[in-house]
């Protein structure tokens, strides 16, 4: 008998530990924003290809430091919403505004994940630490607060974008003044426009609930449904400069470029005529799906050599 307890109690301990493990491992996933955070690391290894067109030690390097220092600034990003996250449906169940963690917990852990990111970046280059720090400011103390003070702060906050791939430009051994890493950026940076215009018209009750001041108020759902649909013409107009530019310049890359815009176009033209929440999120699904195929077409060019 007490040997069956035991073995109960042991099954029982296994089970209880197992269950705290993904709890908090959840809260971490959460707080940092993988799924976020995952395609920077993405955009970073896009990046670094595109200068050393090869997969070595140093890029793994650059991508874990870049992707923690990313997890960190997310987490920062959290602690300083926390407040307009309790007010938000969208956003209520995070880690901090459900209680899951306290700010002072979150707070920690994500200076923890910064300095960790920092010192693998300067392990890299004194100059690739500095880009990744200028990547966390810009986020966490100029387009954060700016979010709370005017409708359009999207336009310098889109800088966040087209920075991760230049860290990993410059990690390669790449000038940051070279047109080529130039023009991915900005290709970047014009996405996260209608990624987020997009997201604004999907949840912007919410937005205005958290205190934050949208486009919405000055143009209407079907005027600004149209700003964005420019915008994501715009970036497929925009990609012809990858192929003057010899980043995807193949004959495979063009034709598959060119597809994948023409694609695009004809899904996301629903906007101009229906806009309701559906078609408001496959439109956001088609855009940053279409930017991902890209990114891969990108990294097969300059390691496999399609032609």
């Amino acid at each position: 008998m007490p040997i069956t307890t035991t073995a109960n109690n042991k099954i029982i301990n296994k089970e209880s530990l197992l269950k705290k493990i993904n709890f908090y491992k959840k809260v971490i996933f959460d707080l940092t924003k993988v799924r976020i955070t995952f395609m920077v690391a993405v955009t970073t290894i896009v990046g670094y290809i595109l200068f050393s067109s090869k997969l070595d030690f140093k890029i793994a390097i650059t991508t874990i430091g870049v992707f923690l220092l990313a997890c960190g600034a997310s987490a920062l990003n959290e602690y300083q919403e926390r407040n307009s996250d309790f007010l938000m449906t969208r956003t209520k169940n995070r880690p901090i505004p459900s209680g899951r963690i306290s700010p002072a917990n979150a707070l920690f852990l994500s200076i923890i994940f910064i300095l960790l990111g920092s010192v693998l970046l300067g392990i890299i280059a004194v100059k690739v630490m500095l880009l990744g720090l200028l990547t966390l400011c810009w986020y966490n103390f100029v387009y954060t607060p700016l979010k709370y003070k005017h409708a359009l702060a999207i336009l310098p906050g889109s800088l966040i974008g087209a920075l991760p791939p230049i860290i990993g430009w410059t990690s390669a051994g790449g000038n940051i003044s070279e047109p080529s890493i130039l023009i991915f950026g900005t290709f970047l940076f014009i996405w996260q426009i209608p990624h987020f215009w997009l997201l604004l018209l999907l949840y912007d009750n919410d937005y205005r609930a958290g205190g934050f001041p949208t486009l919405t108020t000055i143009f209407s759902y079907k005027q600004l449904s149209k700003l964005t649909f420019a915008l994501i013409v715009s970036l497929v107009l925009f990609s012809s400069s990858l192929l003057l530019h010899s980043i995807a310049n193949t004959f495979f890359n063009t034709f598959s470029l060119v597809l994948l815009g023409l694609v695009l176009l004809i899904l996301s033209s629903k906007i101009l005529f229906k806009q309701n929440r559906t078609v408001f999120r496959n439109t956001f699904l088609y855009v940053n799906f279409y930017v991902l195929l890209v990114l891969i077409l990108i990294v097969f060019d300059k390691t496999i050599k399609f032609s």
